[in-house]
């Protein structure tokens, strides 16, 4: 059949998708230099499309829902649609540039198309920054996860400020199915995965390890049924968003774990722990109960990079809010990582996924929109923390300076936080629903806080011999 079918996981983002729940991620990124022309941008994307593929493919489904969704080229490909440009209103400042994200991002993606957008947003001026424009990068999360997504930027951008060769184009690309092929197709995959399930029932002895740690996380996730206590956190989404961020160096985050102990991760989790707790304290609720958030993991393989589609699970973990003491939040969050890290949570949760691969299509679709829903009543938020490249990138020769992250809304959780570190800075970016989350600025300011504290204490601290 012509066509790429989608996972079972690449299909549920676009399964549980509805009129509120818009399941794109993005990126903004900020950039010294005068914007580029569209000419310019028009031949930066277009000289590496042929290493991304899936951005000239659309979506197509299957007759009746029989089978998963297929990426098929996209005969009327046009990209002028996916370049967009806008510019801020004086005084183009952060509160600007943020209520534009918003506003982009409370748009649906078109399913006709191509699921990517690409906007330059010229007249921006920050205080502390030199950066007269940002591009705002927005992609559907069935076509990438996090970890996949940073190695797209990477592609899209380059290494060089003087630009890379252009990729040459020799795909032999084919027409487009039409229905009868379409339904063919996905009778004939579906009878290939029950082949490929009875193939591991035989073979048991090759995935005994696997399945005893999958299991023995799917007993350590039992508890994550159990809903949190009541919290404006959560609740009824509408379709608008807001967005903000927070920053930090990453210098100054290995100081604090070279001081304290932890890990990077740890130390980010910490702060936003104590953003966390701002929010709520300032909100009149309170804080000794822990704020539970879903942690994507990659489970994506070194030898699976450049493969772009998703390979995540998930973790629970326990902000410890009602801890005011920056060092004691930190030390709770290290032995809870550390512990969780041993709980195979992760691959529990990446077994749970695999299962949804043979499941019939329509029922695995009603399946997957209750799941959606279930785990978010219990679940405060989510934090998504994706490592990006560490080295300048350039578009268009214009160096990017700092770049920040945007993770979908779903379900009942109503605040979410990405983190995205680059070339030493790392950035925050949080998203709130547009009508019982304005003051996301308040978590903002505490999470940035929260790095404050721990740098302050760390000259106070023996630092750890070999942290």
């Amino acid at each position: 059949m012509k066509g790429e079918r989608l996972s079972a996981l690449d299909a549920s983002f676009l399964g549980f998708e509805d009129g509120v729940s818009h399941m794109h991620i993005g990126s903004i990124a900020l950039f010294e230099g005068p914007p580029p022309s569209a000419e310019e941008l028009r031949e930066m994307v277009l000289s590496k499309l042929p290493l991304v593929p899936r951005y000239r493919q659309v979506v197509r489904f299957i007759p009746f829902g029989v089978g998963r969704p297929v990426w098929v080229e996209d005969p009327y490909f046009n990209l002028e649609y996916h370049l967009r440009r806008s510019a801020l209103p004086a005084p183009g400042g952060e509160q600007q540039l943020q209520r534009l994200v918003g506003r982009v991002m409370s748009q649906q993606l078109d399913r006709t198309k191509p699921l990517w957008e690409m906007w330059v947003v010229e007249r921006v001026d920050l205080p502390t920054l030199d950066a007269p424009w940002a591009l705002i990068c927005k992609t559907h999360h069935c076509m990438v996860d996090g970890v996949s997504a940073t190695d797209l930027l990477t592609v899209m951008l380059d290494r060089d400020p003087r630009g890379s060769r252009p990729v040459i184009d020799d795909r032999r690309v084919e027409g487009a199915p039409g229905d009868t092929e379409l339904l063919a197709g996905a009778i004939g995959a579906g009878a290939g995965d029950v082949l490929r399930a009875a193939r591991g029932v035989l073979a048991p002895w090759r995935l005994a390890r696997r399945g005893a740690d999958a299991a023995s996380g799917l007993v350590r996730m039992r508890g994550v049924l159990n809903p949190p206590p009541a919290s404006s956190l959560n609740g009824p989404l509408g379709p608008h968003r807001r967005w903000s961020w927070a920053q930090a160096q990453l210098d100054d985050v290995k100081t604090i774990k070279r001081a304290l102990g932890g890990t990077v991760n740890d130390v980010v989790l910490a702060c936003i722990t104590g953003g966390f707790r701002r929010l709520l304290i300032g909100r009149g609720e309170s804080v000794q109960r822990p704020v539970r958030t879903l942690v994507p993991v990659s489970v994506r393989a070194p030898s699976q990079h450049g493969v772009y589609d998703n390979r995540v699970s998930a973790i629970f973990a326990e902000l410890p809010v009602g801890i005011p003491d920056p060092i004691q939040r930190l030390r709770a969050i290290t032995a809870q990582m550390a512990d969780l890290k041993q709980s195979k949570e992760a691959l529990a949760g990446e077994a749970l996924t695999e299962l949804g691969g043979f499941a019939p299509p329509m029922l695995l679709a009603l399946g997957e929109r209750l799941a959606t829903r279930v785990p978010q009543h219990s679940i405060n938020t989510v934090t998504t923390n994706v490592p990006g490249p560490q080295q300048p990138l350039y578009a268009a020769g214009r160096r990017m300076l700092e770049a920040y992250g945007y993770v979908p809304l779903a379900g009942h959780v109503r605040v979410g936080v990405a983190i995205f570190s680059y070339d030493g800075h790392i950035g925050f970016g949080v998203t709130g629903d547009y009508d019982t989350a304005e003051d996301i600025g308040v978590l903002c300011a505490g999470i940035e806080d929260a790095m404050g504290e721990l740098l302050e204490v760390c000259a106070e601290v023996p630092a750890r011999s070999g942290a």
